[in-house]
């Protein structure tokens, strides 16, 4: 006898997902073994609500459920129905009647041809029902996965030269034991609880190009949320920062840098060690170097589209905190023998 899904969850054929949804979980939470207990008998009978819910969940084995349910019923009908016809005094004309229509009638009164044509409608059905689904799912049901964004911060350096970041993100993809299908032999999936999929850490490594812009987006083509029903994988879309340090700022491909001088290092001039991104440079400190006074190093700016620019120093004059006894003796000194003239 072929079991009845649809009394097992005690909904109608026409049932919406919620409604059969809803009806699983409460039958699901009466007869789960942990609350019911492990006799024979609920253990059978939560298998048999877990594999009625399988069937109804999914369109194509509801369809086929559908069409042998179907086929069989018509067939108790039309064993329940027949009619007891016996032929007891067969004559020659019924005989050459029965000779050219041997199929259309047994002894029974059940109807063969008509048996045979209603299955063949069935099946029919059935094909014209799967190609309908195989067909929504491929083209009319698919639906595209989600994208997702991170963020990835990067050095003024990194952005110049060029570099390569691995970005360690929370991901979503389906569960690879049950498919999404959240049942596994009519059992919820153990991999994944029931959620259809998977969330973990998931490390992406992507490569950041030389000369990139602030807040610029890189694509990683299928690397977001998987599709539904062979839709396409979303994307994962990073947007890079780049980090401005304290002591330079950037205008288009120059560099503003501050380059701190003593006092003495202003008047009598010398040699500075500066740093650039492609190392370490000498600078030459003209004597008598004024606050404010600006240093350009040719080259030494940003890279953009073959565009290199400059790394201007900006001087800036600082008396030390902390002055030594000897050191303010010298400055007295110095404003005795001064003759320059101030102007305020």
């Amino acid at each position: 006898m072929m079991k009845d899904y649809y009394k097992i969850l005690g909904v109608s054929e026409c049932c919406s997902e919620q409604e059969l949804k809803s009806a699983y979980r409460k039958l699901a939470r009466k007869y789960h073994p942990d609350i019911a207990g492990n006799s024979d008998e609920i253990v059978s009978k939560f298998k048999e609500i877990n594999e009625a819910y399988e069937t109804l969940s999914d369109k194509v084995k509801k369809a086929e459920y559908d069409t042998v349910n179907k086929f069989y019923n018509y067939s108790s009908e039309q064993k329940n129905n027949k009619k007891e016809e016996f032929v007891t005094e067969p004559n020659f004309k019924e005989n050459k009647k029965t000779d050219k229509e041997p199929n259309k009638k047994s002894g029974f009164g059940f109807n063969w041809e008509d048996f045979i044509s209603k299955y063949k409608e069935y099946a029919n059905n059935f094909e014209q029902a799967k190609q309908n689904y195989d067909s929504k799912a491929k083209y009319g049901n698919s639906k595209r996965g989600k994208d997702i964004n991170a963020d990835v911060e990067i050095t003024i350096a990194e952005a110049i030269n060029g570099t390569v970041k691995v970005i360690n993100m929370l991901h979503t993809d389906i569960c690879p034991k049950c498919q999404g299908r959240k049942f596994v032999n009519g059992t919820i999936c153990s991999h994944c609880k029931g959620k259809g999929d998977i969330s973990e850490h998931k490390k992406f490594t992507v490569k950041i190009p030389s000369g990139i812009k602030d807040k610029s987006k890189i694509r990683l083509a299928g690397e977001g949320e998987k599709g539904v029903n062979g839709g396409n994988n979303g994307d994962m879309y990073i947007t890079v920062h780049i980090k401005s340090p304290l002591d330079y700022k950037t205008e288009g491909n120059n560099i503003i840098k501050t380059l701190v001088l003593a006092p003495f290092e202003a008047v009598l001039g010398g040699n500075v060690s500066v740093k650039t991104f492609d190392g370490s440079v000498n600078v030459k400190i003209s004597p008598n170097t004024q606050n404010g006074q600006k240093i350009r190093l040719s080259g030494c700016g940003l890279n953009n589209n073959g565009k290199i620019g400059d790394m201007i120093l900006v001087v800036e004059i600082q008396i030390p905190k902390n002055l030594s006894q000897a050191e303010i003796l010298l400055y007295k000194k110095l404003q005795e023998l001064s003759s320059a003239k101030v102007k305020y």
